[in-house]
Order: structure tokens, then C-alpha cells, then sequence
């Protein structure tokens, strides 16, 4: 059969036609209706574009080559006379300028046109990934609202049946030798038709607000782009190495080796096919069991697709978990419209198959937990003891707490704001109590969540007290420190905010422990906190001491405390009353305390006991002075001269009984002196020592 390349190129031309009014079409399409996917394809369908456009080329010289090649057979056969045309062969190649130009085209312009092509994908293709697709801000501003779903599915749907027909048309020429460069002009136009209609698939769930199948070719696309301009590329360098046969077909290097896979499924199973003969010695694939698999392949496939399918029409719900049904994105209930949504319970449900019916499911027994205030990384996990000087988690947030004013502080601390920052550790435990409302009532619960209780925490830390001055069993109503004792109360009155919160946003959710692990200051200022701390508790010390001293006194004094106080308490009334000047109530209250006196124990009573001897004892006495003077009275009268004498000697007596007396008798006549040596002597004389030398 006599092939000829004016049939390629018309071919070539219609391709690279539809090709520029596909790329318009989508271009423009998908700008109107904000659909990212529609846009990123069509600069696939430029690719393509530029392959037919080479194709065409290539195919146009070569039909010129041809034409050339026939006209050249032809002046040489039709004349014998001399003209110009007449000559040898080195002549006629001389004049064979379209050939020349169809080999230096296929040689040079086709690997230079595959480069150019290559780096176009890729530099497209990253383009399109970090100027759309990982752009979030302008991601959001233009192509957040699609519009026009359905008649943009309807127009995909149609273009990708077109472009899959012409596809199939120019691969099937391709199987000729001449026109096996329509191939890669096929598998462009064979990607386009597939990707157009995944993507017409999901514009119509996206309608119903599935968007993962457009969220994905969002990704898909950009990528392929660029993994073929890298597949491109790097058949051009391999191109150069490759040697080339004359007579033989070369594969230019923008013909996808990966397109070719989709594009000519039917060359990999003869590939398999001559493998497997060649491993095994035989014709295996001329046996019956080869060609009864080659034949019920397809409709095994089929088979297995279809029984995955309609497994999604079973829900297993396990234990300790429960789920709801939504059927077109509503979520099934009981009744009607007005009853509460169907929550199926733990077992295997049926419901009709996906998208129909979408089932989802929570675990509702379980506990999960969230921390509030730190995120904890790997490495810290394993940490035991919590210290203020160090780092406990990988992230710790401050938390803005009021402090007390004090008016002793000077003019260095004017216009300060009485602010301290802590840092609050707080894992909260919860469970979902009604999923319905979990699922329903708001679009991230876990978010809000969480959102809550940070609000509750700040809110809580900025009522609540970090300065420990009159946390102290000295004053145990005072509100207690959040650095100290006042952990608990805090835990306890959290957990109760939070739940009231998530309660009146209807979250359905139970919030069954909130722990605060550690409440602390940055460990940048734990110093200067501990140094407040310990100054505290030194006050705190001598505060107890002084309470300790009290109580001590108080129980010296009247037995107990509470005796102590009673009798203060009676005579504070009983003073009172003198002043106001009730004199009954005056009398009665006398009586009471003198009461109260005489029943009182410890050194109250033991300084009454003993004031009452001794005025017993001074009274006695005075009485006995008093009758001793009377008798004494009596004898100064009876006999003057001899009790004067008498009391003499007695005065004599008494203030002489510790003093040595010597006795001297003498005659008033008589001169002799005596002397007399009254000093006592530390040491015996020679004289008076008893030496044991008796007279005889």
C-alpha cells in the first residue's frame, strides 16, 4: 500500500485546530467559571498544541520531500535528450533541496523543538503549583466561588469525547512506520480526554459539595505537567547517545514514553506476552489458559470495580463508636424533617452506595485529649519532673495575669502596668456526649473547642491571683495563689466555665477532666519568682511563729484559747458597760467575771491563788503587829526602865547572833592594858601549832 504524508498532515493540521480551540475554550471557560482544574488543563492542552504545531511541520516537509522526490523520478525518466535536469546522481542529490530540509529538521529541529517543549512544561508546570495552587490568598480571592458546574461538566464531558475519537484516529495511523509521529499528538489529546472527564466527574459532585476530586486535579495536573517536561528533557539527552539506524524509525523525545502506556496498552501485554514465552521456552501465550485470562481480563476487572463499589454501601460501626448517614449531604433522620438525625449504633449497617450515601464515623467512649497552652513534641513525652528554671514543652504560650497594686511601691514603679505573664500547662480530657450536635452544629468542634478554653483560661488567669502574700493558713479565706494551693480550685472551676461554654454553643461534647499540670512563670524570670516565693514563706514562717507564741501564752494564761477569749470578751462588755453607766447590768456582769475568774486555770489562776495568799498572809500579819504592840504597850507601862533594857539586849541579841564575841572582866580600878588581837589569822603560828611536846 503506497502511503503518502499529505494524509498525516491534514491530519496534523485538524489536530493542532482543535487543539488551539480547545485551549481557548478552556482558558476562557474556565476564568469565567473559577474552576482552578479547567485552567491548569488547558495549559496541557498548549502543550499539545505546540506538538501538533512541530507535527505539522515535519509532516508538511515531508510532503514537500515527497513531491520533490517524485518530481525528480520524473524528469529523469521522461527525457533521454541533454537538458539541464540531465546528469549524474551527485547532480540530481545536489537539487534535492526539500530532502535536505526534511533531514536537517528531523535531525536538528526536532530535538531542539522537544527541548524548548521540555523546559516550557516545567517551567509552566511550577509556575501553575506556586503561583495558583500552593497560593493560598490568591487561591482564595479568585477561585473560591465556582460557578456553572454542571454546564462546565456537560462542555468537558463533550470536548474530552472528541479529543478520545481523534486520539484513537491518530493512533491508530500511527501504526505505519510514516506516520508514527502522530503518536505523541495522540497521547496529548488521549491525556486531555481522560482528564477531562475525571474532571467533569468532579465538577458534578463538586455541585453537591464533594470538592476532594477537584481539590486533587488541582494537584494532579501541574505535577504531570512538569513530569513530563522532565520525561521530555531527559529523552532529548538520551536522543543524543542513542545511535541511529538509517531505514530505522527514531521516536522524537516529546513522544511520552509515559503517555504511550495509556495510549498503547495493547504493546505492554505483547511485551509480557514475549517475556514470558522467552523465560519459559514455550508459547505460553498460545496456550488456552493465556488467551481464556487475555480474554475475561477485562470483565474481571469490571467485576472487582463493581464489588468494591457497592461495598461501600456497608457500614461497620465498632465498638465504643457511633455514626450518622448523610444522603445527598443531608443528614438522615428518624422521620420527617422535624424529628432528631438517625445515629446509628455500634454493628454492620446498609445504607445505598457511595456518593449516594456517605456514612461517618466518631468515636464517642473514647477519651480523647487536647493540651491547652504548649504543644509537646517526641522528646517530651519522657519528661517526669517539672521545673520553673527549665523548658518543659517544644512550644509554651504566655498567659496575661492582673497583679496587686501595692501602695508602698515608690515612684520607680509609677505608670507600670500591673500585669505579670505565667505560662499554664492544661491537658483536657473530653468525649463526644451527642454527635449529632458534634458533627452538625459547627464546622471544626475540636477548633472551637479548643478555642473555648483558651477563652476560659484568659479569662480565668486574669481574676485570679499569682502573688502567694495571703495564701497561708494564717488567713484561709483568702484566694489562693495559682503558682501554690490555689491549682485545684482553679482545676475545678475551669473544668465547670468550659463546660458551661461548650454546653450553651451546643457542641455535644463532655468535658471529663481538665488537669493543670503546672502553672509557672517563663523560666527566663523563674529566679526572680522563686525569690519572691521564698520571701513568702519566710514571712509566712515568722507569721506562723508568732501565732504559735500567742497560742502558747493564751493557753498559759487561761487553759485554752477559747477560755481566754471568752473572759476578754466579758471583761471588754463589762468595761463598756461602765462606760455607758448601767449599773445593774454593771453589777451583773462584775458578778460573771468575778465568776469567771475564780473558774479559770493556768497562770490566770495561779497568780488569783497566790495574790489571795498573800493578802491572807499580810493580813495575819498586820493583825499580829498590832497585838504585839498592845502587849508591848502594856509592859512599857508596867515597868519602863526594865523593858528598855529588855529590848536592849534583844536588839543586842538579834543583831549580834553572827558575830564573834569576846567577853573581858575587869574592875573598873584596874589599869592593867590588855590587847587583844581580834583579826582571824589565814595561817597558824609556830605557837600554836601542836607539835606534841607535852610538860611533864
Amino acid at each position: 500500500m503506497n502511503l503518502s504524508p499529505r494524509k498525516a498532515r491534514t491530519v496534523s493540521a485538524v489536530g493542532f485546530i482543535l487543539s488551539l480551540f480547545i485551549f481557548v475554550f478552556m482558558l476562557i471557560f474556565g476564568a469565567i467559571t473559577q474552576v482552578l482544574a479547567i485552567f491548569i488543563l488547558s495549559w496541557h492542552v498548549f502543550v499539545g498544541l505546540l506538538v501538533w504545531l512541530v507535527l505539522l511541520i515535519q509532516f508538511y516537509q515531508r510532503t514537500l520531500a515527497e513531491q520533490e522526490k517524485l518530481d525528480m523520478i520524473q524528469l529523469s525518466n521522461s527525457s533521454q535528450g541533454g537538458t539541464i535536469f540531465s546528469g549524474d546522481g551527485n547532480r540530481m542529490a545536489m537539487l534535492a533541496v526539500a530532502q535536505k530540509r526534511s533531514a536537517f529538521l528531523e535531525k536538528w529541529i526536532l530535538p531542539i523543538s522537544a527541548v524548548v517543549i521540555g523546559v516550557f512544561q516545567v517551567l509552566m508546570g511550577l509556575w501553575l503549583l506556586r503561583g495558583f495552587v500552593l497560593n493560598e490568598s490568591r487561591l482564595m480571592q479568585d477561585w473560591s466561588a465556582p460557578t456553572h458546574l454542571f454546564l462546565g461538566a456537560v462542555l468537558l464531558a463533550a470536548i474530552s469525547f472528541i479529543c478520545f475519537l481523534f486520539s484513537r484516529f491518530a493512533t491508530g495511523m500511527s501504526v505505519e512506520t510514516l506516520w508514527k509521529p502522530l503518536r505523541a499528538g495522540g497521547s496529548y489529546l488521549l491525556a486531555t480526554a481522560i482528564f477531562g472527564f475525571a474532571l467533569a466527574v468532579a465538577m458534578v459532585f463538586a455541585q453537591y459539595k464533594y470538592t476532594l476530586g477537584t481539590t486533587l486535579l488541582n494537584y494532579v495536573l501541574p505535577v504531570l505537567i512538569v513530569v513530563l517536561g522532565v520525561e521530555t528533557l531527559l529523552n532529548a539527552v538520551l536522543d543524543i547517545y542513542r545511535p541511529r539506524v538509517a531505514g530505522q524509525y527514531s521516536r522524537a523525545a516529546f513522544d511520552s514514553r509515559i503517555l504511550g502506556l495509556i495510549n498503547e496498552p495493547g504493546g505492554i501485554l505483547h511485551t509480557v506476552a514475549h517475556t514470558i514465552d522467552y523465560q519459559f521456552g514455550f508459547k505460553v501465550s498460545q496456550t488456552w489458559f493465556y488467551k481464556l485470562i487475555e480474554k475475561a481480563i477485562l470483565p474481571l476487572v469490571l467485576f472487582a470495580l463493581l464489588v468494591l463499589y457497592l461495598m461501600s454501601s456497608f457500614v461497620v460501626i465498632g465498638p465504643g463508636q457511633a455514626g450518622v448517614i448523610e444522603r445527598n449531604g443531608v443528614p438522615v433522620r428518624e422521620a420527617g424533617m422535624d424529628s432528631p438525625i438517625r445515629t446509628i449504633k455500634p454493628g454492620l449497617h446498609v445504607k445505598l452506595p457511595w456518593p449516594i450515601e456517605k456514612a461517618y464515623v466518631y468515636p464517642t467512649d473514647q477519651i480523647q485529649q487536647f493540651s491547652i497552652g504548649y504543644e509537646a513534641g517526641e522528646e517530651d513525652l519522657d519528661k517526669k519532673a517539672l521545673l520553673w528554671g527549665e523548658k518543659h514543652y517544644e512550644k509554651e504560650y504566655n498567659l496575661l495575669v492582673a497583679v496587686q497594686k501595692d501602695s508602698s511601691e515608690g515612684e520607680d514603679f509609677a505608670g507600670v502596668v500591673p500585669v505579670s505573664i505565667v505560662q499554664a500547662n492544661v491537658p483536657m480530657l473530653y468525649r463526644i456526649s451527642d454527635i449529632s450536635k458534634y458533627i452538625y452544629n459547627h464546622k471544626d468542634p475540636r477548633e472551637l473547642l479548643d478555642a473555648i478554653c483558651y477563652r476560659e483560661l484568659t479569662r480565668y488567669a486574669a481574676s485570679a491571683k499569682v502573688e502567694m502574700d495571703d495564701a497561708s493558713p494564717v488567713n484561709p479565706e483568702s484566694k489562693k495563689s495559682l503558682l501554690g494551693a490555689g491549682r485545684m480550685e482553679a482545676a475545678e472551676e475551669l473544668q465547670r466555665r468550659i463546660q458551661d461554654a461548650a454546653d450553651k454553643a451546643e457542641l455535644g461534647v463532655e468535658i471529663v477532666l481538665l488537669g493543670l499540670q503546672g502553672v509557672h512563670p517563663p523560666a527566663e524570670v523563674a529566679k526572680a519568682y522563686e525569690d519572691v516565693v521564698a520571701s513568702v514563706q519566710e514571712k509566712q514562717a515568722i507569721v506562723l511563729l508568732a501565732q504559735a507564741e500567742k497560742n502558747r501564752i493564751l493557753t498559759e494564761l487561761g487553759g485554752s484559747i477559747a477560755e481566754v477569749d471568752a473572759l476578754y470578751n466579758l471583761a471588754l462588755e463589762f468595761e463598756r458597760s461602765k462606760e455607758r453607766g448601767d449599773a445593774q447590768k454593771t453589777e451583773e456582769l462584775e458578778t460573771q467575771l468575778q465568776t469567771a475568774f475564780v473558774n479559770v486555770k493556768g497562770t490566770v489562776f495561779r497568780i488569783l491563788r497566790e495574790a489571795e495568799s498573800y493578802a491572807f498572809e499580810q493580813i495575819n500579819l498586820i493583825k499580829g503587829e498590832g497585838i504585839r504592840f498592845n502587849g508591848q504597850e502594856q509592859a512599857y507601862r508596867a515597868s519602863p526602865e526594865i523593858y528598855m533594857k529588855l529590848q536592849r539586849l534583844m536588839t543586842l541579841e538579834e543583831g549580834l547572833q553572827d558575830v564573834r564575841k569576846y567577853v573581858v572582866v575587869v574592875d573598873k580600878e584596874d589599869a592593867q592594858v590588855y590587847i587583844v588581837d581580834l583579826q582571824e589569822k589565814l595561817t597558824q603560828s609556830l605557837y600554836d601549832m601542836d607539835l606534841g611536846l607535852d610538860e611533864n
